[in-house]
């Protein structure tokens, strides 16, 4: 009598055995779906969570023939090396305009795109056109910065031979610091938007079309229901993914930059990711480089948690 009350004692909902049974029999009622799950959360385990152990090489004067736990302990020393840097001003401020040409100008030219397509009636044309603009997304970088190597160069460049043509002056747009970050925006315009349009269109689908036919019983025109409809729909979409934009605000891209830059755009052009790896791989400052991509983290951190209490403060929903 006693053990059978012990028994079930232990089988109680409360009790540890009885939530591990809960626990095994919702692994395999919902066992294809954790299987799905699988590779995404390995993923991020083996390729942003595992390689965070490094980022104590940004407190320590790394030496490989030490190796990572033998090398010197120095506390903020590369931090302060870094904030007092001349060439710190330089890269903040280059990475800071370029980072908010991409917000001024490459974010709202999805949602504008979105909107036009949205407005297309012929299905056929309409799948054509989405056809075609995802294309530039698969295009290597490389072969981007090539196609405007191809346009934009002075000798043959079909750019500088349409201005030649009409009587102008042809202009060096590959080694113009003027010129530089309009072009790297460019190129992040034509290579990403359509491919940015996915999330978009998926939300203006899920719009109740009742709500345009209200629109128009009360003499709404297609702009207004665009304003008073439409753009209110996908209004929590926006703003998530500008949340998330602001995450990698100081994220311009290593590989354009890189492929972009000469000696004579160099002081517009360098940004912290070029400058992670010329001090990182090239100049073998391990640590320092660590610290920079570190304070590069930082700041996506601050960015990411202050936009997201803004945006609840606003009525919207936010990204936690």
């Amino acid at each position: 009598m006693n053990h059978t009350k012990g028994s079930l004692a232990l089988e109680t909902p409360g009790s540890a055995a009885g939530r591990g049974r809960r626990v095994r029999r919702r692994l395999l009622r919902d066992r294809w779906l954790y299987l799905m799950v699988f590779p995404g959360v390995l993923y991020f385990l083996l390729f942003k969570y595992a390689p965070m152990w490094g980022l104590l090489m940004s407190f320590k004067d790394y030496q490989p023939y030490l190796g990572f736990l033998g090398s010197k302990w120095v506390g903020l020393k590369h931090f302060e090396r870094l904030f007092h840097d001349p060439v710190f001003w330089m890269l903040l401020k280059n990475t800071l305009i370029l980072a908010g040409y991409n917000i001024l100008f490459f974010f709202p030219a999805p949602i504008i795109l979105s909107l036009m397509l949205n407005e297309v009636r012929r299905e056929s044309y309409k799948r054509v056109v989405q056809t075609i603009i995802y294309v530039p997304h698969f295009v290597s970088w490389v072969v981007v910065v090539g196609i405007a190597y191809t346009f934009f160069t002075i000798d043959g460049g079909l750019v500088n031979e349409a201005i030649a043509a009409w009587g102008g002056e042809k202009i060096n747009f590959l080694v113009s610091a003027g010129w530089f970050r309009p072009m790297i925006t460019l190129e992040v315009i034509w290579k990403e938007t359509g491919w940015g349009t996915i999330i978009f269109l998926a939300a203006l689908s899920g719009v109740d079309p009742q709500l345009y036919e209200a629109a128009r019983m009360d003499g709404a025109g297609r702009l207004r229901q665009l304003w008073h409809v439409t753009l209110p729909a996908i209004r929590s979409t926006i703003v998530i993914l500008f949340i998330l934009r602001l995450g990698t605000f100081l994220d311009t891209g290593f590989e354009q930059i890189f492929l972009m830059l000469n000696s004579m755009n160099r002081e517009v052009g360098e940004v912290f990711d070029t400058y992670v790896y010329t001090a990182g791989i090239t100049q073998g400052q391990f640590s320092f480089s660590t610290a920079v991509g570190l304070f590069k983290s930082a700041v996506g951190f601050i960015l990411v948690v202050g936009s997201n209490w803004v945006a609840k403060q606003f009525g919207e929903e936010g990204v936690y």
